[in-house]
């Protein structure tokens, strides 16, 4: 099988970067019909940015569809501390997906799921190939090996902190399959879910430097301190259920068939959707050299 170079986006984090790095002085882009297109319009420059910077032969976007998913069955206040979305976002949810549908990317999401649960799905399916994962969520982290890159959006347009098999260790101290472990001691602040309180990200790392895994660091809990002892010991019940709540599944039922993801924009199909939007000019950044699959 040819080995081709697929990205995997993961949507809805772009859109919210997008939405507020531009609207944060209450400035907000409408067409003369009244319809928002902060999000959208911000959106398209990342993705074109990105597609231009990575060269993919195949483009996928993934979405997160409604706020509560399978991990909210399991602990109810799984991100509940996220505020409502504002008003002016609402409508590009789903105006976006036109915007990608215009340039021939398959929208794939599934209701129950988040984003990650599908672009780790695809990134498992996708094993004969390379993948490219571009988002803003360290949680995608622990996705990363010998042929899956993680491109973490910084400030700014163009701007990567690129994660790969070769340079994870250097940059984090961990390896990615130790993710799920360090999100499960420590918690996670941003999703809402607790970890073993009073154990921070640097008790964490310590602590799977030493002993590799939470199943090495319960099998040795006479060697930690007896303050650490305590503390887990104390909180062995919600250590389990964050790391649970931060392991991205990989079996989703969703399929892609690869050839619907070539990138290969019809210009006059997306034209039209974005002339509707009145985002034309971005579609002179598209980079119409990049290289076709194998």
């Amino acid at each position: 099988m040819t080995t081709n170079q697929f990205m995997l986006v993961d949507g809805m984090a772009l859109l919210f970067r997008g939405y507020f790095s531009t609207a944060f002085r209450n400035h907000f882009m409408k067409t003369k019909n009244g319809i928002p297109t902060n999000g959208m319009y911000q959106f398209s420059r990342y993705l074109f940015d990105a597609i231009n910077h990575f060269q993919p032969t195949h483009v996928i976007c993934c979405w997160d569809m409604g706020s509560k998913t399978f991990r909210n069955e399991i602990y109810p206040d799984y991100k509940a501390n996220r505020e409502e979305p504002p008003a002016e976002l609402i409508p590009q949810f789903d105006l976006v997906k036109e915007v990608t549908e215009s340039l021939s990317i398959p929208n794939i999401g599934l209701v129950h799921y988040e984003a990650d649960d599908c672009i780790g799905t695809l990134a498992t399916q996708l094993d004969e190939h390379l993948v490219t994962i571009l988002t803003g969520d360290q949680d995608i982290l622990q996705l990363v090996d010998e042929r899956t890159q993680v491109a973490i959006m910084r400030k700014g347009i163009g701007n990567y902190e690129v994660f790969t098999s070769d340079n994870f260790y250097e940059k984090k101290g961990i390896f990615p399959n130790q993710i799920v472990d360090l999100k499960g001691l420590m918690g996670d602040s941003v999703d809402n879910y607790p970890g073993v309180k009073g154990i921070g990200e640097k008790t964490a790392l310590k602590l799977l430097k030493e002993h590799g895994s939470v199943e090495n660091i319960l099998a040795s809990l006479g060697e930690l301190t007896k303050a650490l002892q305590t503390k887990i010991k104390t909180d062995l019940e919600l250590l389990h259920l964050s790391r649970n709540l931060a392991q991205i599944k990989r079996d989703v039922p969703i399929r892609c068939v690869p050839d619907e993801a070539i990138w290969q924009v019809d210009m006059e199909k997306a034209k039209l959707k974005f002339e509707e939007f009145e985002m034309e000019k971005l579609l002179e950044s598209i980079d119409t050299d990049q290289p076709l699959p194998h």
